[in-house]
């Protein structure tokens, strides 16, 4: 809390939508929340908006401290503050949690108002172009009709990406880090495989692990350890599981580490 350059104290804000949105998955939700930050202030002419798209396992809080006893700031703390790459004192960023992402804003974690009952595995499946379009609707609560800028990294690259796509006249730049239109075969392949690990994990209950007071700890981090390996370069690689012995023994196979 004592560097100078942080947005300093941020409260997470609501929006919630009362119109249906309809999915590319053919389903509608008939309202849904939004859970949002933004650090900086809007300009009179509402021209100085960026809007921030996390990752997949991302969320809203980007930047600055819930309170004084907080020692870890948002995740991209390092870009997002007063004369930092992403200026404050410039721009007013708006970063939100997507829908689904189980950070406050409508997803499988939320009751869902038809049954009284929590959405679960019952949540409709979203894809980019529905967190764009509950962007859009954001966007327009705020009274921001252009955004001076739309960024994002990985998954939040793709949002990046389709919003120039689906709403061109919206946005004055679009800034795209380590994404790609579509996925590989291979990292198809991969997602696959993390989504085995969770649903083989015997507390998954079939996506009902909240009701039943579970949590498929064990698949979750089998799947994050897949995702890590699609993240790295050839050289992290090399770093991380080379062949140089760290520790143990290969005669025995005792508590081998290798680089």
């Amino acid at each position: 809390m004592s560097e100078p350059n942080s947005v300093g104290i941020v409260s997470p804000q609501t929006a919630h939508f009362d119109a249906p949105l309809a999915l590319a998955c053919g389903k509608t939700l008939n309202e849904f929340d939004l859970v949002y930050e933004t650090y900086g202030e809007l300009n009179a002419q509402r021209t100085n908006a960026i809007l921030i798209c996390h990752a997949l396992s991302g969320h809203h809080h980007a930047a600055g401290y819930h309170s004084e006893s907080e020692t870890k700031p948002g995740w991209w703390d390092t870009c997002i503050g007063p004369g930092k790459p992403i200026d404050t004192n410039v721009y007013f960023v708006v970063s939100l949690n997507n829908l689904g992402g189980c950070h406050g804003s409508t997803g499988p974690t939320s009751i869902n108002s038809e049954t009284g009952k929590l959405w679960g595995p019952d949540f409709p499946q979203v894809r980019v172009s529905d967190w764009v379009n509950s962007q859009a609707a954001l966007a327009d609560h705020l009274g921001i009709d252009i955004w001076a800028a739309v960024i994002g990294g990985s998954l939040g690259g793709m949002q990046a990406m389709q919003w120039s796509v689906q709403y061109p006249e919206r946005l004055r730049y679009c800034l795209i880090i380590a994404s790609a239109m579509d996925l590989s075969a291979q990292n198809i392949a991969f997602n696959e495989i993390a989504r085995q690990a969770i649903q083989s994990d015997p507390n998954f209950c079939a996506g009902h692990y909240r009701e039943r007071e579970t949590n498929p700890s064990q698949g979750l981090a089998l799947a994050r350890m897949v995702g890590h390996v699609t993240y790295l370069s050839d050289d992290a690689m090399a770093n991380k599981f080379g062949r140089d012995i760290r520790s143990g023994s290969i005669e025995h196979n005792i508590d081998q580490e290798v680089e």
